[in-house]
Parts: C-alpha cells; structure tokens; sequence
C-alpha cells in the first residue's frame, strides 16, 4: 500500500509541474487561434502523462531498455493526440470563421442565415440564437421603417391641414383690420371655429406624444360599462344629428370595468365621431357591450362601406386617414392611433374588421 502512494505521489507531481507549465503557456496565448489552444491542451495532457510517467520510472530504477519503450508509446501517444487537436481545431476554426461571415451579414442589413452542419452544440446554440436575434432586428427594422414613413407622411398632413386655416385666419384678421368685412360677426365666429380645430388637432399631438413616450399616466377606477357608454353616446348624439345617422346603442351588457374613465371616453368618443363622419345620411353606428373569455369586448358598427383589405393593418398608424382628401372634417388622423394607445395602455387591444356595410371597430379589455 506504501508504494502504491509512494508512486501515486511521484506521478501526481510530475503531472502537476507539466500543468502548470501547461497552465502558464496557455495564459500567454490566450488570445491566439482555437487550434493552438487545442493543441496546447493536448500537449500538456501527453506531458502530464509523460512527466508521471518518467517520475515514476525513475523512482521505481526502471532499466534503460523500459524506459526507452515507455518513452517511445508516450512519444506515439503524443504525436496521435496532436494530429487529432490540430484536425478538430481546424475543423472548428473554420466553421467559427462560417459563422462570423454569416453574422456580419446581418449586422450590414442583411438577414442571418446559418451555415449547415455545426460541429459543436454551443456553436449550433449560437447559430440558433443568431438567427432569432436576426429575426428580431428584421421584425424592428419594418417597425422602424413603417414609423418614419408614418412620421414623415404625418408632418406633411399636420404642416398641410396647419397652413390651410392659417392662410384663412390671416385673411379674416386682415379683413378685419381693413374695415373690408361686411359681416365682422361671421367672420369671427369663423375664426373662431378654425381656432377651435387647431386647438383639437395640437392636443392631439400632445397626447399622442404623451402615449408614445409611455408618459400617460391612468388613475384606473371600476366603471360600469353601460354608463361609460351611455356618456359617450349623449356627447355625440349632436354630430350624429347634425349628419342625420342613426345611434344605437341598446346591446349594451352592465358589466364592471377598471379603467380610467376619462381616457376610455376619449377613446369611445374618437371611434364614434370618426364612425359618424364615415357614415353616410340615413346610416346606422351601432354601439355593442359584452363580456367574452377574452375580456369585455366594446365595439362600434359603422356604415362607411367597409375599408381596403391593404389598408386595414394600417387603420391604427399615426397619420392615417384611409383616404387622400385633405378637407375638414379629415382630421390630422390622429384619433384611431390615439385609440389603440389609450387601449394598449389598459393592458387592452383594439381591431378593426370589415362587416356588412361598413367596418367594425372593437376594442378588448380585461374584465374587472
């Protein structure tokens, strides 16, 4: 048992001071290629074996002629194990060098794509991810793409719909002040009026910029539904009449809400005031109410003809307008986009769908 640990000891030593020699020459070329690493790691195991080895044959005054033999099968051993580091390290440099290339590609622009046949686990796990990372960039580059369009195409309707009274009011107030105004009173209760529209296209730029910077702040309270909506209604039931379209609202379920109440009527009053000036005379806004797996479902019918099939994913981007006319009362096309805000802020989500006629616009919140 003695020389069992006496040779334990001899071997372990050996080993040891060939691993940290091992240790130290792989400090020094850390930074250098994967088959020299590889190739380290196979030397230091050899030498390991081969400085215990020796230690051991010293100890034990092993002749000459066994020396030489066991010299000779660790030399063997080396050579074989050497061969074989530099081959996978090569192997695996190479499909590293694949992969790099391939990665570039999408860090330009451009989309991943994974080389076939990776010769390692944690290569393939980073070709994976790799690709769903690239995934990710592509789904954020049309994002980013769809709002600078949306942004832009906004800017240009605001500066537009902006000049267009502007040029007016400056007219009037030049009337005026010239003493050219034959009815001074019409003339002001038109300024008036176009004050009014700027203000309502300016604060919904506010708010919009206040739900784009997440800064909208809820103060949630619970809410019957069927009150929340009967306000509404009462709020536009004048634009209604005044464009001769029939409201409805008699599907309405008293279910309970956590919302906050004012930002919701804001919500219903954008979806029944742009469902209203869509409608033609004579037509029908239906409002509905009720409870579903989902949530509570509200929804407003209009009778505009329907919407585009390229256009509905659109319906909710800034800017907007589902068509070219540039005369009040188009809007900044703002309200829906303001919706689905408001909507998405209440942990909610708002959709649009053609039916019969016209268009349905729902909007899904959860139930309280």
């Amino acid at each position: 048992m003695k020389d069992v640990l006496l040779i334990a000891l001899f071997a372990f030593l050996g080993a040891a001071a060939a691993g940290l020699l091992g240790a130290g020459v792989l400090r020094l070329l850390r930074h250098r290629s994967l088959v020299v690493s590889l190739s380290v790691v196979a030397g230091v195991a050899v030498t390991a074996m081969l400085a215990g080895t020796l230690t051991v044959a010293w100890a034990m005054f092993l002749s000459s002629h066994d020396l030489y033999v066991v010299t000779t099968v660790v030399a063997m051993a080396a050579l074989v194990s050497l061969a074989t580091a530099v081959l996978l390290g090569r192997w695996v440099a190479a499909h590293s060098r694949e992969l790099t290339l391939a990665t570039r590609s999408f860090g330009d622009g451009g989309t991943f794509a994974a080389p076939a046949g990776q010769p390692t686990a944690e290569l393939a796990e980073l070709a994976r991810e790799l690709a769903a990372t690239s995934a990710k960039l592509d789904s954020s580059r049309e994002r980013e793409r769809a709002l600078e369009a949306s942004r832009r195409e906004l800017v240009a309707w605001i500066s537009h719909d902006l000049r267009t009274p502007l040029a007016g009011l400056r007219a009037m107030a030049e009337a005026l002040e010239d003493g050219m105004a034959a009815d001074s009173g019409r003339y002001l209760r038109q300024i008036r009026t176009e004050v009014e529209r700027m203000n309502g296209m300016v604060g919904d730029l506010f708010e919009l910029s206040r739900i784009q910077a997440g800064s909208l702040t809820l103060t949630p309270a619970r809410i019957s539904l069927y009150d929340l909506v009967g306000d509404a209604l009462a709020g536009v039931d004048p634009l209604a009449r005044e464009h001769g379209v029939r409201l409805i609202g008699d599907r309405i379920d008293k279910v309970p809400v956590e919302v906050d109440g004012r930002e919701m009527s804001r919500v219903l009053g954008n979806l029944l005031i742009n469902a209203i000036r869509r409608t033609p005379p004579d037509g029908t806004v239906a409002v509905a109410a009720h409870r579903s797996d989902g949530g509570v479902v509200l929804s407003v019918t209009d009778g505009c003809g329907g919407i585009p099939e390229e256009d509905l994913p659109r319906v909710f981007d800034t800017g907007w307008r589902g068509s070219h006319a540039r005369t009040p009362p188009a809007g900044a096309g703002l309200g829906l986009a303001i919706v689905r805000g408001i909507v998405e802020a209440h942990a909610g989500r708002a959709e649009v769908r053609n039916v019969q006629g016209g268009c349905c616009f729902s909007v899904t919140l959860p139930a309280a």
